[in-house]
């Protein structure tokens, strides 16, 4: 029998770091790292803030030539080495995937360290998009010693992996 779909999980910080937190799912509590600026109701590109707010969860980016498809509710789909996400403002495609050839700027998806190798985009400044609000923000795989992220929920990796198994396009991610 398939795991319990969860249609809430939580985030919020633990007393005394802005940059490390908690993530509740169901019964299951598992460390996280934020942004370096902390949780921030007022988003902006470039500022380091976790978005304060309630959000949907979109669908799983995975790194196939890394990683076996992982099991999950969510929509999937493989990480080429095209994938990349616009955060330049002024561009039509702000806060969306974008194709990119070697060389051209935006946030690459395939990336050396691992950080990517699972991602979940959520649906932060997504509908309306506003220019300047904040791009790339996603549930990914944490650093080593929980180093603070760029504004996303970082988990480790088999804590992700295990996540994951609960997730689906019904389940929303409280952050504050």
């Amino acid at each position: 029998m398939p795991p319990r779909t969860l249609v809430h999980i939580w985030v919020q910080k633990r007393s005394g770091t802005r940059t490390r937190g908690i993530l509740r799912a169901g019964n299951a509590v598992f460390p996280v790292a934020l942004g370096r600026s902390g949780i921030l109701a007022n988003k902006r590109e470039g500022d380091g803030g976790t978005p304060l707010g309630c959000f949907r969860l979109k669908r799983l980016w995975w790194r196939a030539d890394r990683i076996t498809r992982p099991r999950t509710r969510l929509p999937v789909r493989a990480i080429r080495p095209t994938d990349a996400w616009s955060e330049d403002p002024a561009d039509r495609r702000y806060n969306r995937p974008v194709l990119r050839k070697p060389g051209e700027p935006g946030d690459r998806l395939m990336r050396d360290d691992g950080l990517y190798d699972l991602i979940i985009e959520i649906d932060h400044n997504d509908r309306p998009r506003t220019a300047g609000r904040g791009s790339a923000v996603f549930i990914h795989v944490a650093r080593e010693g929980f180093g603070p992220t760029a504004g996303c929920v970082a988990l480790r990796r088999n804590d992700l992996l295990r996540l994951m198994e609960k997730l689906s396009p019904r389940t929303r991610i409280h952050i504050g």
